[in-house]
């Protein structure tokens, strides 16, 4: 028989259990899945809290807030939501006079009991019950309302004030809406629409509104002979300038009167302080006092195509307003004399602003409402004294040259302008267009450098002369007793003398 192949008995060494292999666990997921702290064991056992000697430690009591919110009021008796039963669970007191339900099943916990309506809560009441409504009160006529001592003096007085306040109230209602209806075509609709309107700084009205006080409409009348033009005042004294044909008349006739029309219609004497015929230009003085004087600017600022304002009375229309640009500088004019006077020549500024005859003697000023020019002369189509209308093409002359000559008049009455001596007219020369000199003055400025007849002036200074009207204006340009270098052309060579100006 043979022995069990048992090590323990054959005494061969035992071999150890296989150990096990524990892979280590997470922390965060042995504390969301693991036991609870001071918990051993399954989960499936239930926890009982227990005291050091076993004993099962109790449920702590409810708050006190919770006690006295849910528990019953000190000394009530303990009365149950239902109504009392014996030991068996039987219930004790009268049964309901009509059930809620048409099963003897509980239907407040039968899932499956049938829902029913039950009595209302008032029950109808039978027409046949002889309930009637309430007697109402006597009606009172207003006889025993006043007379029969019915109502209390003092509801009757309340009762008539509060019909006063309700009338007034009304005729305050009245009044108002009436006001409200004339508003609706009164002043206070057209002064909403004027406030409404935009006149940027710098725009034409917001210039002509500024420019216009200072510029005044000049009416000249001597017996039944008058003329109309415009003027500019320059001077908190009264000076303001206009054109020399302007008043002309006044200057001719002791008898003549001058008045002076401002924007508002106020009507002033005036009277000539000076006049410059060969420039067309003339100062008169206005009674008035502190008046509304023009902004001084410099047209040797200005260049072509820059924006420019006519102000003035053209035929005769007052505070006229119109707008263009300037069209050309240094554009010699010349015009026939008032009543045997010398020719007039200046040194014109051109612009397609309208003007009109009337507007002579008024303002061209810039695009800051500053005076650069005195407007005096347009071209026709008659010619560029015509009678016709405007055509786009106005003179006038510059503010620099303007105000000048009125500071002169106003400080002694009368101006002197350059003069080289020679009298001259337009020609084309073989070489270049120029002034030909038709005679020379013994004894003047060019006499004494030299220029003979037939010499054709080409430049004085640093200004080309085209045309005798030229000539004039570029000697004027500068002072009496300067020496001026001349450019002429003689028998086809040219030639540059040193002229010392003289005076007119």
């Amino acid at each position: 028989m043979s022995q069990p192949n048992n090590p323990a008995q054959s005494g061969e060494p035992r071999l150890a259990p296989k150990p096990l292999d524990r892979p280590s666990v997470d922390p965060a997921q042995a504390a969301t899945f693991g036991r609870p702290q001071g918990v051993e064991g399954a989960f499936d056992k239930l926890y009982t809290p227990r005291s050091d000697n076993g004993q099962i430690i109790a449920k702590p009591p409810a708050p006190e807030s919770l006690a006295e919110a849910f528990g019953r009021p000190a000394g009530a008796e303990d009365v149950r939501l239902q109504r009392p039963g014996d030991d068996n669970g039987n219930r004790q007191g009268p049964e309901p006079e009509s059930p809620l339900w048409s099963k003897t099943a509980d239907p407040w916990r039968d899932p499956g009991a049938a829902a029913v309506l039950g009595s209302p809560a008032l029950e109808p009441q039978s027409e046949e019950s002889g309930d009637e409504d309430p007697p109402r009160g006597a009606m009172l006529s207003l006889p025993e309302v006043l007379f029969g001592r019915r109502v209390k003096p003092v509801a009757l007085a309340l009762l008539g004030v509060v019909a006063l306040l309700i009338g007034a109230v009304g005729g305050l209602v009245g009044w108002w809406i009436a006001g409200a209806g004339d508003s609706l075509t009164g002043s206070a609709t057209i002064s909403e629409a004027e406030a409404g309107k935009e006149r940027a700084p710098g725009s034409v009205a917001d210039i002509a509104q500024r420019v216009a006080p200072a510029v005044v409409s000049i009416e000249v009348k001597s017996g039944q002979s008058g003329s109309v033009g415009s003027g500019v005042l320059i001077d908190p004294a009264g000076y303001a300038i206009t054109n020399n044909h302007v008043v002309a008349l006044a200057t001719n006739d002791a008898q003549a009167k001058i008045t002076a029309v401002f924007t508002d219609g106020t009507r002033t004497e005036a009277k000539v302080v000076g006049t410059d015929p060969k420039t067309d230009l003339a100062v008169i003085k206005i009674a008035v006092r502190n008046p509304v004087v023009i902004q001084i600017g410099k047209s040797s600022n200005l260049e072509p195509g820059d924006s420019v304002i006519a102000v003035g009375s053209p035929l005769g229309l007052q505070n006229t307003v119109t707008a263009g640009i300037v069209s050309a500088l240094h554009r010699p004019i010349t015009a026939q004399g008032e009543n045997g006077e010398p020719p007039v020549t200046y040194d014109a500024i051109q612009t397609d602003a309208p003007i009109n005859r009337g507007n002579s003697g008024g303002a061209l000023v810039d695009a800051t409402g500053a005076l650069i020019g005195i407007n005096s002369s347009i071209r026709t189509d008659g010619g560029e004294a015509g009678q016709g209308g405007s055509i786009g093409i106005g003179f006038a002359i510059p503010a620099d040259d303007a105000i000048a000559i009125a500071r002169a008049l106003i400080s002694s009455g009368q101006v002197k302008h350059a003069d080289i001596g020679v009298n001259a007219a337009s020609v084309s020369a073989d070489t270049s267009e120029g002034a030909q000199v038709l005679n020379v003055a013994d004894g003047g400025p060019a006499a004494k450098a030299g220029i003979a007849e037939g010499d054709v002036i080409t430049k004085v200074g640093g200004r080309l002369v085209r045309n005798a009207a030229e000539l004039t204006v570029a000697v004027r340009a500068h002072n009496v007793g300067e020496v001026v270098p001349v450019q002429l052309v003689r028998q086809g060579r040219p030639l540059v003398v040193d002229v010392t100006l003289g005076s007119d």
